[in-house]
């Protein structure tokens, strides 16, 4: 498995691990400006399935991702209904993130929002994109006054020079 995706998949565990314990009522309440924990949770998913699903794979956009799209406006769905879309979003793109090799992420998307973007970048994109929101989550879990989880947990990977 290629390192960009192996870091994918690490982020991903991380995301769930500072999800552990939440109430479906804390992940609903909104500290303004900033959104709620389960429209976070929607919101990440739908950039997950748009790169590695809907744009790569040539899938029709889900329109129960659309609310959660970027700009798209506050709301408070349900924990669970959020759950669902991280979690499919997460199932579905696993092929395409799997076959991934050098020469293949270095092809240029389509659909990037930067002209010439290649599938690469937008990996590591998403990549940054979920810490910046696992990070918000962790801020507003602590707000709500939940104890932070420690320090990133590698769930055993190492690098190994590839």
């Amino acid at each position: 498995m290629h390192t960009l995706v192996e870091m994918l998949y690490l982020t991903r565990q991380e995301f769930e691990r500072n999800l552990a314990g939440l109430s479906d009522e804390d992940s609903r309440k909104r500290i303004e400006p900033m959104n709620c924990i389960s429209w976070i949770i929607a919101h990440v998913a739908c950039q997950h399935r748009a790169y590695f699903v809907d744009w790569p794979q040539g899938k029709v956009v889900d329109s129960r991702y659309l609310t959660y799209n970027y700009g798209a406006q506050p709301s408070q769905p349900p924990l669970d209904e959020a759950m669902t879309l991280w979690r499919d979003a997460c199932e579905e793109s696993k092929a395409w993130l799997e076959a991934a090799t050098n020469e293949s992420l270095q092809e240029i998307c389509p659909n990037a929002l930067a002209e010439g973007e290649n599938w690469g970048t937008l990996l590591v994109r998403c990549i940054f994109h979920t810490w910046c929101h696992l990070g918000e989550i962790s801020s507003i879990r602590q707000i709500l006054g939940h104890k932070p989880p420690q320090f990133v947990n590698m769930h055993g990977w190492a690098y190994d020079g590839t």
